[in-house]
């Protein structure tokens, strides 16, 4: 199927061309011919005022703790994961992981992101939500060498490997996930990287995110933990570092020599008061790095517009440098720096032979006026709110913001009214609805913030569905009843 995308102001080699056209034949971009005729083509789709992006990468995430946003914040690390987050993890199932991971994609492609990274558990259920929802994305089953079940779940992430790794036509790429040193003992590392050898997978790793791992390592093992995954050969295949906060010179000599790519997580590194990676030591060092927006839980949004904005902007802060990241730069590390993090070499650009991850940025918004420069306005003054168009390995999932391959109504919205899911009390997920209450069957009742009901019966003797879908929003969210 070719795909003719008109009349769009297209983002190319840090330039903008006004008035541009691109084909997409199958699932890569052709060419962008000047004077294209609309019959020679499947399907044209007018792009006057649209700026044409690469699709945003998230290098690091945990999508199915989108389920937990809001519900750990102001809280330093090690207590939001070892009183917050791990505790409630205990209840997690594959029911639950594929609708939280649902719940994920449908932000991620409103908000323009097309490729994810993920390390969590349940996988195999994360992997059927992107595959359902049309994203790209890397699959890791995170792995804690001190858990119980260290040694089944190295053996699912390698199963996860042979199942999912080039899977959706292409789409998909596994990775090992040993989660961070102070939960992988060396002798466990040893066994990821045995296993990564073994059967060829990369690397997906949290290190250095605060300073007290970097202190406890140094304690135990007297080495960095950049330098202790290095002493342990891990870094001998492909590795993703997701944070990379706290690192010295010699642990950016180690990551460069051994092309150790890191996901840049701003946003959550500053919300739980980790600190700011040294981005600029380290892109001076030839060191990739891409963006991420962590998960959630820990970051609240998946928003990689506001990844973008704070790579420009905190760094110029935290070097007095009014260069250190320019609006150029950011926008490269939310797509061609964090493609090559995820392993392409043909994704994160708009040239020929390219993957076909497309984004459509509506600029007719207030907040793109006066216009001087496209790219300075993607990078401090757009939002995720601005994606009009999105496109994933050639295929529409979006189109003038509505979901294609989400059914937000129906399918999100069966999210869980389940017990035991964050404490030992229930808890509910429910939706507001703005208008038609009356069309809601099992009508439980209200706590004051919004209506909870049956998920199962909706009336449509007054009101098509269609319609009801189309004329509101159905905002999710958690109520947590004694």
């Amino acid at each position: 199927m070719s795909i003719l995308l008109k009349d769009v102001a297209l983002y190319q080699n840090g330039e903008i061309h006004e008035h541009s056209n691109i084909v997409v034949d199958g699932k890569l971009i052709r060419e962008f011919p000047k004077h294209p005729r609309n019959e020679d083509y499947d399907e044209v789709i007018d792009g006057q005022n649209m700026l044409a992006l690469p699709g945003l990468v998230n290098t690091h995430t945990h999508v199915a703790m989108t389920l937990f946003r809001s519900y750990a914040d102001d809280l330093a690390l090690m207590d939001w994961l070892q009183n917050k987050i791990w505790p409630v993890e205990e209840h997690l199932n594959d029911d639950i992981v594929y609708w939280g991971s649902m719940l994920a994609f449908a932000e991620m492609i409103r908000g323009g992101t097309t490729s994810f990274c993920d390390m969590y558990m349940f996988m195999n259920a994360c992997g059927e939500a992107a595959e359902k929802a049309g994203m790209r994305g890397n699959l890791a089953r995170g792995l804690a060498g001190i858990s119980p079940n260290a040694s089944s779940a190295l053996q699912e992430n390698i199963e996860l490997f042979k199942k999912w790794d080039g899977a959706g036509d292409g789409r998909f790429k596994v990775m090992l996930g040993p989660h961070a040193p102070y939960t992988c003992p060396p002798e466990y590392i040893k066994k990821v990287r045995d296993a990564a050898e073994k059967f060829n997978i990369p690397i997906h790793i949290h290190l250095c995110e605060t300073k007290g791992e970097v202190d406890n390592c140094l304690k135990e093992y007297g080495l960095t933990p950049i330098a202790l995954m290095d002493n342990l050969g891990l870094f001998e295949q492909p590795t993703l570092a997701a944070h990379c906060v706290h690192v010295n010179d010699n642990d950016i000599k180690i990551m460069a020599q051994k092309h150790v790519c890191v996901a840049h997580n701003p946003g959550s590194n500053l919300k739980l008061a980790s600190g700011i990676a040294p981005v600029i030591k380290m892109r001076n060092s030839g060191i990739t790095v891409g963006l991420g927006t962590d998960s959630a839980a820990s970051n609240n949004k998946l928003d990689m517009f506001a990844e973008m904005r704070l790579a420009a902007l905190i760094h110029k802060a935290n070097n007095y440098d009014p260069f250190a990241v320019t609006a150029k730069e950011a926008i490269d590390m939310g797509t061609i720096e964090g493609a090559k993090c995820l392993g392409y070499d043909n994704l994160g650009k708009l040239e020929p032979g390219y993957l076909a991850d497309i984004i459509l940025i509506d600029q007719s918004g207030f907040h793109w006026h006066p216009r001087f420069d496209s790219i300075s306005l993607a990078a401090y003054a757009g939002n995720s709110m601005d994606v009009d168009t999105v496109m994933i390995n050639g295929n529409l999932v979006m189109q003038a913001k509505e979901l294609l391959t989400i059914d937000t109504f129906l399918k999100i919205t069966k999210l869980l009214c389940d017990k035991n899911i964050l404490t030992k009390r229930i808890v509910f997920f429910y939706v507001t609805i703005i208008k038609y209450k009356e069309n809601i069957r099992e009508y439980i009742g209200s706590n004051g913030n919004g209506y909870i009901f049956s998920l199962r019966n909706f009336s449509s003797d007054n009101i098509k569905l269609s319609e009801l879908k189309r004329l509101y929003y159905f905002d999710i969210w958690r109520n947590v009843s004694a």
